[in-house]
């Protein structure tokens, strides 16, 4: 069994998004959700993979997690 980044789709009342993808990336995300449904066997929606992969990557980014905590910071200090 291949090893996924995402294991599983939350469901949560989620905010509407419109966004254009280039026709690669949109392939490769309908390739991800056909891998998926057949790893958790049940259908998975390619809309539903959009909002835990950025997840996923703004928390593995360490950088902007360093600058985020920077500017928190300085926001307390304010006040």
């Amino acid at each position: 069994m291949t090893k996924l980044k995402l294991a599983s789709i939350d469901d949560d009342k989620p905010v509407k998004l419109a966004v254009s993808l280039p026709p690669a990336l949109h392939r490769n995300l309908v390739a991800y959700a056909e891998i998926l449904a057949r790893e958790m066997g049940k259908p998975v929606e390619t809309n539903q993979l959009i909002a835990p992969m950025l997840e996923r990557f703004i928390a593995s980014d360490r950088g902007f997690a360093k600058l985020r905590d920077a500017a928190k910071s300085q926001l307390r200090r304010r006040f």
